[in-house]
Parts: C-alpha cells; structure tokens; sequence
C-alpha cells in the first residue's frame, strides 16, 4: 500500500506538472498562439528592417511605420487598420505586407492568423460574385473570432470583381460589434497596380521640376489616389463603399524605382544568396533592366521584380 505522504506528493507533482504543460508561455512556444492584447510590436526592429530591406520607398516607410505603431500601441481602436498600397509591380507592396505581418506574427504568410488573397485565385468568375461574398464574410468571421489579431492581406486589387470587396465594409466600419464579433484590432491590407500610372506622373513632375523623390509627400498623392482608384473601374474600389465611408486609412504610394535602387535590390539578393557583392555583376543586371521615360530612362518599368531572375545568368560568376 502507498503511504499518504508519498500519494500527496505524487498528487503535488502531478499538479505543478500540469500546471507548468498548460501554462500558455510553454504552450505557445510550441504551437502558435493569437497575440494577447497586451502585445506591443518593436518598433526599432520594423524600422531597422524596412530601412535595410525596403528601398525608395520613403512614403510607404514612414506612413506604414507610423500607422502601424499607433493602431497596435491603441489598448481600444475603433476600427480595424486599413491599408491600401498602390504602385507599379516590383516597387515593394508585397515586400512590405510580408514585412508587417512577420511583426505581427513571427510565422509572417506561413501563419495560421495571416490570411492572403488573390484575386484571380479565389475569385476567378464574374457570375459567382454572390456566392464568393458570403464565402469571404465567413471567413473572416471565422478567423477574426478565433484570433481577433488576424491579418487579411488582399493582393491584385486591380482585377477584383467591382462590388467583391464592399462585402467586408461591415468589418471596416466603426461597430464595436458585429453579430457579437468585434474587427477592431484585425488588419486588412489592399495591394494593388491601379493608381501606378498617377503616381509614376506625379513622380515625374517632381524630378522634371528639379525636386528630390524624398521631398513628395503623402499629401501630394493621398487624395488624387483615393479619386483616381474610386473613379477607376479597374482597380477593384471603383465606386466603393470603402472609399465612400472613408473606411480606408490610407492609400499608399509606392514610387517608381531608378537605377539607385535597383542596384540596391540587386546588392540585397547576392548578400541573401551567400555571395559577395561583385559591383560589375550589380551593373550588369541593372543594365539588363528597362526604364522609362524612352528619353530620359529614369525608373524602372518593372521595378525590381525580375532582379532574381536577371541574377540567376549570373551565377557562374
């Protein structure tokens, strides 16, 4: 038979044993947890990685930097974050978002709270617009119940069905609840073309007028973006309520990108590849590039999206 005093201290071990396997800091470091309310993220380390990794895009930096620190430092915001970037492929609005949500959730795209759509993907047919509202409404109800930290990232905004996303407008707006389901700390994250060609303009204005890129500022794009996409029937907000209610919290310019910064992308792919960085191997794919205006060549016409593969000629050396 056990003696009482080694059954109590079975049950004791037992308990603290317990205790410490359900305890959610050992959970969590196993098995990926929603943030907490309390969970603030560093701001010095998204700087530092946006500085490093992100390039010409001083606009998009300091707006997104700014706007996010200030939502997630908010104990009780009113509405969820809404961004919408806009700007020519290969400028950095995918970096960007993949860069934020890794902030948010160390897991970044892989994680089960981040959720990306694409457009020609999940919502390829015109006649089925009815049905993929309904779907898209559950899911982010679904997914905002069980973590309401979540992320909603949705790419190719330009091909959108019109009308699609004004489906989500409930969960923009400043409701404390909707169906006994608050939206307020989730993040949702537009990507899109449309307003390129306003953007690339404005641009061009300011180097033809002898002005520095880093001298445009969000007021010199913000609202000619918000009517230029409105107004677009191509850009997935045409006529939307999102820009109606001013549920969106900011557009974001992605600027064009010259040969300064595609030598930079260049510079970044060899470092993460394990190479040295070989200078005659950055101008010769920076040559390989095509840039616009005919005349003056000043930005890259696909930003740095094919740097990789430019690169990859170049393996050899």
């Amino acid at each position: 038979a056990l003696e009482p005093l080694s059954v109590s201290l079975a049950i004791g071990v037992a308990w603290a044993l317990t205790g410490y396997l359900s305890h959610p800091n050992f959970y969590c470091s196993y098995v990926e947890c929603c943030p907490s309310d309390g969970h603030r993220i560093n701001a010095t380390a998204l700087r530092a990685q946006l500085d490093t990794k992100l390039f010409g895009q001083h606009l998009a930096k300091d707006v997104v930097l700014k706007a996010v620190m200030g939502f997630t430092n908010n104990p009780s915001p009113k509405k969820p974050l809404t961004l919408s970037l806009h700007g020519w492929a290969g400028t950095g609005k995918n970096f960007l978002s993949q860069i934020l949500a890794e902030h948010v959730h160390p897991a970044g795209l892989r994680s089960k709270f981040v959720h990306l759509f694409l457009a020609t993907l999940h919502f390829p047919h015109q006649d089925k617009v009815k049905l993929y509202k309904e779907q898209l409404q559950n899911w982010i109800r679904g997914n905002v119940s069980a973590c309401p930290h979540s992320i909603f990232i949705f790419d190719e905004m330009d091909k959108m069905h019109p009308g699609l996303i004004d489906a989500i407008k409930p969960f923009l707006d400043y409701y404390e609840q909707v169906d006994r389901v608050s939206y307020r700390k989730a993040i949702f994250i537009f990507l899109s073309n449309a307003g390129g060609d306003l953007i690339n303009k404005a641009a061009l204005d300011f180097w033809t007028s002898g002005k520095r890129r880093e001298e445009i500022q969000l007021k010199d794009l913000e609202l000619m973006l918000s009517v230029g996409v409105f107004n677009n029937k191509n850009s997935g907000l045409w006529h939307s309520s999102l820009i109606d209610r001013n549920l969106i919290d900011y557009f974001v310019p992605f600027l064009p990108l010259e040969h300064k910064h595609v030598k930079m992308c260049v510079r970044a792919e060899m470092t993460a590849r394990g190479y040295a960085v070989d200078e005659k191997i950055v101008q010769a794919v920076a040559d390989e590039m095509t840039f616009f205006p005919k005349e003056q060549k000043i930005y890259s016409d696909k930003g740095c999206k094919t740097v990789q593969a430019k690169l990859d000629i170049h393996e050899d050396f």
